[in-house]
């Protein structure tokens, strides 16, 4: 047999078709600031800080004087996450834009995810805008960049690290006109999302700091829209320089942005959806999507690397045994079972929790080495419309 490097697990992510427990930190976030400010030796630029509440900025010596973005980002995250949660901050100089830290082959955004040695579920990024920038299609110039570099991050880290994450971009200088905005189904950003939307009008950055603590406080079935889990802790909000109540946030929707609204009779505001920059069609259109089969590969490396190298009984045509394809099948599917199913984080019909594991018999092991498992989970539907008919009833 040809040998292809070192001995590994590849796990491959299907599109189309919709045990034991593995330690797991679903809302584990890094939130990324270009054009912080080095303060004396307690905060460093391009070195990661872990916090658990607001006050862990004290000794570093961030203030809203030296870095107000980085200070106005960490407090809209903590007015969503509940003191306790766990996030990384990071800042890096202002000649550095939101596409540079997010290039997989530069040392930035990427040197966090191995020094957090693969933690990391999720980047926020977000940048000071700049004296003069440049707006295109009614943001930033450089969001386009910082799109396809964020998708090639996380494909990096799903494909290389074993280590999946998605990316929160700030939809920096919004021109505030809805019409003005690309539409990003055009593109094939999954592992992307784009944020319009801001606490203060006419803001140049948008709110990220608000949805990252929504994603930081659901399980990864939870829709960071969900209302039930309440209005989100801000007294206004604006899109551009217009209140959301009056915005064409419609518009903004359905162009694929995540964005904020309003409900009549509802007081306070919600985010709209967790859209992903991409198609339609795409499985992972969705945040919870990403979120939900990011977990599962995850939880099938961390069972299926222990059996790396590991001797397999075969049968005298090279193909496993049909007790060893049963033993394989079934200790996937309980730790997805128990690590996601007993979680209420995959939809159980009270069958197969969820998950479905193959892996075909007539491989010949022997000759190639390799051991193709297929594994399927079902992820939850979503009441994004829910129609009614309502009328009179007259008994004669």
């Amino acid at each position: 047999m040809a040998l292809n490097g070192l001995p590994k697990v590849t796990i491959d992510y299907g599109n189309g078709a919709l045990g034991q427990t593995v330690s797991s930190a679903d809302g584990l976030l890094c939130l990324a600031v270009c054009g912080a400010t080095t303060v004396a030796a307690t905060f460093s630029l391009a070195q990661e800080y872990s916090l658990r509440r607001m006050s862990d900025l004290e000794p570093l010596g961030v203030t809203e004087a030296n870095n107000p973005l980085l200070y106005q980002t960490v407090k809209d995250f903590y007015a969503e996450a509940q003191e306790g949660t766990r996030v990384f901050i990071v800042g890096y100089p202002d000649t550095l834009k939101m596409s540079d830290v997010l290039n997989k082959d530069s040392p930035y955004l990427r040197s966090i995810i191995e020094a957090t040695n693969g933690e990391l579920r999720g980047l926020v990024v977000t940048s000071v805008p700049g004296a003069n920038p440049t707006v295109t299609d009614g943001l930033d110039s450089d969001i386009p960049a910082a799109l396809l570099n964020a998708q090639g991050l996380g494909e990096w880290a799903r494909t290389v690290r074993y280590a999946p994450v998605f990316v929160i971009l700030d939809g920096l200088n919004f021109s505030g006109n809805a019409s003005d905005l690309k539409d990003l189904k055009l593109d094939s950003n999954y592992r992307a999302a784009v944020v319009i939307g801001s606490i203060t009008a006419g803001a140049a950055n948008q709110a990220v700091g608000l949805v990252a603590g929504r994603i930081a406080s659901a399980s990864v079935d939870r829709n960071i829209g969900r209302v039930s889990d309440g209005a989100l802790n801000v007294l206004t909000m604006f899109a551009g320089s217009t209140p959301i109540e009056k915005a064409d946030t419609e518009t903004v929707y359905n162009k694929s942005y995540i964005t904020f609204r309003t409900f009549t009779g509802v007081s306070g505001y919600f985010i709209s959806d967790g859209l992903m920059a991409t198609k339609e069609t795409d499985d992972y259109n969705q945040l919870t999507a990403v979120r939900t089969i990011d977990k599962a590969a995850r939880i099938a490396y961390a069972v299926l690397v222990q059996q790396l190298l590991d001797k397999v009984q075969v049968k005298s045509d090279g193909t496993m045994l049909q007790p060893v394809i049963v033993s394989w099948e079934q200790i996937i599917e309980n730790a997805l079972a128990a690590n996601m199913t007993a979680n209420g984080e995959l939809s159980d019909d009270g069958g197969d929790n969820g998950v479905q594991v193959y892996i075909n018999p007539e491989q010949d092991v022997m000759a190639t080495g390799t051991i193709e498992v297929e594994i399927r989970v079902r992820p939850f539907g979503y009441a994004r419309y829910i129609k009614v008919l309502l009328g009179f009833t007259v008994n004669n």
